[in-house]
Parts: structure tokens; sequence; C-alpha cells
């Protein structure tokens, strides 16, 4: 029986460090000469196995050791952008971490001219369109935020917007007030992940204190219902990774997700892979997951796309385009 073919969606939350795949991590580790602390391609898939966000980031920040030139992050961006042409991704908002990078002595212009590189001929290559998204460590000083975004603005012209992440507990969005108030004026759109394993409170933070467009994870917002009906009210998308909340156990099962109480109180949710090759799939496949796994209906899954090209930092015209695909969308008998 064949593939259904996948429903046409923007992607908005994805980390282009976490679809690092363990057979070009060794390739990559080859090439540059680095030394991996294990053996087989299956014995680090068999380390992809998390008791919570620190367990993971520790792994995640460790096998960056192997992205050293421009081509490595091209490779990478490449890679990603082939797995999710075929998951039905039509536009991708891909963030990066220049800062776990430059304490590598990896400098900026080597993460954004080996991404661009990829990205400049993706719609030519794959029919997608991209958006490159610069995130700040949050577990790092905001001043150290502040002097990443100064040396980045030479690349304002590819960079579309700023972002939060990493470690999210004892780290509250608004320790980046003064940063993401300057990545506003310089005109870069604003994200940051906020109720994924921090409480309600700091959704309001990325909300209040850093005016973001939309909001990465967001889950725990359902522990709050005045945070849930402002949400609603202003339309603030929700870029949920369920995948991702299962294996950094924000839930215990994908049955346990609350998706669909999400969807049923009128949040304009959106579902994303975050760190795919870390969290077991990309995008068609977090959507299949949640459908099968939470019983949602076609026009659920059709609405969580509409959601996606909706919440997307693109033109008229392209989201127009993006709308009708999404609308003329058949599934599989």
């Amino acid at each position: 029986m064949s593939t259904p073919v996948p429903i046409p969606k923007a992607e908005l939350h994805i980390h282009i460090e976490g679809t690092l795949e363990p057979e070009l991590a060794f390739e990559l580790a080859e090439r540059n000469g680095v030394r991996l602390p294990y053996a087989t391609v299956d014995e680090l898939r068999a380390a992809y196995s998390f008791s919570d966000l620190q367990s993971f980031l520790d792994l995640y920040y460790a096998l960056m050791a192997v992205l050293r030139t421009e081509r490595d992050f091209t490779d990478l961006a490449d890679a990603y952008l082939a797995r999710a042409t075929a998951q039905g991704v039509r536009h991708a908002e891909i963030f990066f971490d220049p800062q776990a990078h430059a304490v590598r002595g990896v400098g900026m212009d080597v993460v954004v001219r080996g991404l661009a590189a990829a990205l400049e001929s993706a719609e030519e290559r794959h029919g997608m369109t991209t958006r490159l998204i610069l995130c700040f460590l949050r577990d790092r000083p905001a001043d150290e935020a502040l002097r990443t975004l100064e040396e980045a603005r030479p690349y304002f012209n590819v960079i579309s917007g700023v972002g939060l992440d990493s470690a999210e507990v004892g780290n509250p969005p608004e320790k980046f007030r003064e940063v993401f108030a300057t990545a506003r004026d310089a005109g870069l759109h604003l994200v940051a992940h906020a109720g994924e394993e921090g409480p309600p409170a700091y959704v309001w933070q990325a909300l209040d204190a850093l005016g973001v467009e939309r909001v990465d994870h967001g889950v725990r917002c359902m522990e709050d219902e005045a945070l849930v009906e402002r949400l609603r009210s202003e339309r603030m998308p929700l870029t949920v990774c369920p995948f991702s909340n299962v294996r950094l156990r924000v839930v215990d099962r994908l049955e346990d997700h609350p998706l669909p109480r999400m969807l049923q109180a009128g949040l304009m949710v959106t579902v994303n892979s975050d760190d795919p090759a870390y969290f077991g799939g990309y995008a068609e496949d977090n959507m299949r997951g949640v459908r099968s796994a939470l019983g949602l209906g076609e026009e659920d899954v059709r609405t969580l796309a509409r959601n996606s090209v909706n919440a997307a930092f693109i033109d008229a015209d392209r989201r127009a385009a993006l709308l009708a695909e999404v609308d003329a969308h058949r599934f599989a008998d």
C-alpha cells in the first residue's frame, strides 16, 4: 500500500542543529578529524534517550563538535531540506544557535554563510521558501546575547528574526527584554520558547516583556485560563512539538498530549518537529503521530496546516498560494 501524500504545511519550530542525524554526524566527524564518544551509528542512536530537557541538551551540544566549516552547515541544511520536502513542508523558518558555535571557535560568518548557501536555492531545488531565525541561548548572559545580535547585524539581509531557546527553567524571558527591543528596532521578527518546562508565567513574559509574534511550545498555557483566553483572542500562534514533548517528558505519552484541548479552546496551534533527529520524527511524522494517538480528524489536520501557513513570516501572495495547496489536499481513503 502506498504512503499517503503529506498535507502541505509550514514548519515554524525547527532547530537546524537538531536535524543532525547520526549518519551525518559520523561523516562530518571523519571529515573534520573529530572523535565521537560512540563507536557506531547504532550506539549513538541508542543514546537518544532523555529524562528531561537538560539531558537532551548535554548530548545536543556535544555533537555540535562535528560542525566546523561552511560546508558542514551547508550539508546539514541540505539534508534537512530534502527530508522536509518529502514530509510536505513548503515553507520552513529555521532556528540556529550562533552562541553554541562561537564557544567552539566557529564564527557567525561561517555559520550564516554555510546555511545561506543551502537556503538560497531551496525554492529552486525543493519548491520550499525559507527564513532564518537567530536564537539566543537563555542560559547564557543577556549581554552576551546583545553582543551576538550586534555581530549578526551584517547578515540581517538573510536573518529574518530572533528567538530564545535552551534551558528554560530559571531563565525567564524578561531577562532578554533589552535584546528583543533592539531586535525589534532593527526590524526583525520576534519569537521565543516559553511554557515548555517553564511555567505559564514565562508565556506572559514572552508576550509582555519581549513582545513576541509567536510562542514556541507554549503547552503549559493550559494551566492558566486567563492566559488561554488571551492567546485565543490575540490569535497568538503556538508552535507545538508533540514528539519532543514526549521525549523530554513534558508529557508521559503522546496520548496524553494537550493538543486536542488546545484546538478545542480555539488556540492557533501548529505542529512542528523541533529537533527531529533526536526526537524520532520530522514534521509529517509528528502530524501523523498526533492524528493516530489523539484521534484527530481530517479537518483538525487541515486546521493545523492552515494555522502553520497563517503564522508564517511570508508575504500575502505566498500565503495565499500555500493556503490554496492546503485546501486542495485530499486525504487518502
